[in-house]
């Protein structure tokens, strides 16, 4: 079989996978290197009509044909996560082997393989959907190698039995994530190869994989002690001749997010539940006309995030308050402010990527706010 008839061996077509989306984010941090391997399965299509036309054209008819179009598929990875949306990854893959074996009359058996690997450079955008999970796609280029190998016996015979070739194209994929810990996730990805078969024809291949992904040098937020209370001072009283109305007292205790909860997350950590413990003993013995929560955010990230965020540890922290502490829930609101009343000024803390430094300057502007009006 010459070359031509090669080129026809093995064309390439594509499958691709969508996941449904849930709802919230990831937490947005400074940059850090990670790496890992995914393994999965991988496929092709070989395309038996132009085998069986060539064959035909040389002057033999195809009896029978059987086709191997799936492999175990594999590649290792790392890469730079620059922040919550954007990262770089570079890897190797390896997509295994594709072929198939036909039997002709006159007489004969024409076989064929190819092998297919590579190395890779990706953009990948990560799009947080909950506090855990997130959508994955990718763009980037790959330079793949592809090894060809045929074989003849009886009436058909090869004249390039081993052809190869090394090309530079495109690869994309989608996919979700999911965040055991700040130090290892879990992907589910469904990539696209685009590939050289070796003897001139291009084609796809896609990947379907599962891998684990290793980041380093995640740093936690620093926890910030509780504030202390304002001073209560008493209004004073008037004395008329009717009584005159005296305003409840108020109390305000502020608490740094990171003191509640792990950074950009809604869930009490167990400090966080120790301090509000400590709070509701505070509280034994007064009269409450009524008890707000408030949360507030940072300006990293949209105000819609930032809203939901703010108003979902607002709710956390009442509904604690409600069941360990007692607290008639009727007297209780919560309310979420997003990042609309910081501590801090734009000159105290310049820039909009989300740096180490910045995140941890910005600090003071997230936090719960916790007003008593009530009398003791």
């Amino acid at each position: 079989m010459n070359r031509k008839h090669a080129t026809r061996l093995l064309s390439l077509v594509a499958l691709s996978a969508c996941f449904a989306p849930q709802s919230f984010a990831q937490p947005a941090e400074g940059g850090y290197f990670y790496g890992g391997g995914s393994i999965g399965q991988s496929r092709a299509r070989i395309d038996t009509e132009r085998i069986n036309a060539n064959l035909l054209g040389a002057g033999l008819s195809t009896t029978s044909m059987s086709t191997d179009e799936r492999d175990t598929a594999y590649k290792l990875f790392g890469g730079y996560q620059f922040n919550r949306h954007l990262g770089l990854e570079a890897g190797y893959f390896n997509l295994g082997r594709f072929g198939f074996n036909s039997t002709t009359s006159p007489a004969g058996t024409l076989n064929g393989e190819i092998k297919l690997q590579g190395v890779n450079l990706d953009l990948v955008g990560t799009w947080p959907l909950s506090q855990r999970w997130s959508a994955l796609g990718r763009v980037g280029a790959q330079y793949a190698s592809a090894r060809d190998s045929f074989s003849g016996t009886g009436a058909v015979s090869v004249r390039d039995a081993n052809p190869s070739k090394r090309e530079l194209n495109y690869k994309v994929g989608v996919g979700m994530q999911y965040e055991v810990s700040p130090s290892f996730l879990v992907r589910a990805e469904a990539e696209r190869f685009r590939l050289n078969d070796a003897v001139g024809n291009h084609g796809n291949v896609n990947m379907f994989s599962v891998g684990l992904v290793f980041p380093f040098g995640r740093t936690a937020a620093p926890v910030r002690p509780i504030a202390a209370p304002e001073p209560y001072v008493a209004p004073p009283v008037v004395v008329a001749a009717a009584p005159v109305a005296v305003a409840p007292p108020r109390r305000r205790v502020s608490f740094a997010a990171e003191t509640l909860f792990t950074f950009d997350q809604s869930e009490l950590r167990p400090e966080g539940k120790a301090a509000l413990d400590t709070f509701s003993k505070e509280l034994k013995g007064s009269q409450f006309e009524v008890i707000t929560v408030t949360g507030h955010a940072d300006r990293l990230g949209s105000t819609a995030y930032n809203q939901t965020l703010s108003a979902q540890r607002a709710e956390v922290v009442k509904a604690y308050l409600v069941n360990s502490a007692g607290i008639n829930s009727s007297k209780i609101s919560a309310t979420g402010k997003s990042e609309s009343e910081p501590v801090t000024q734009p000159e105290d803390c310049k820039g909009d990527k989300p740096t180490a430094k910045l995140i941890a300057c910005l600090q003071p502007d997230r936090g719960v706010e916790i007003e008593v009006v009530g009398s003791r």
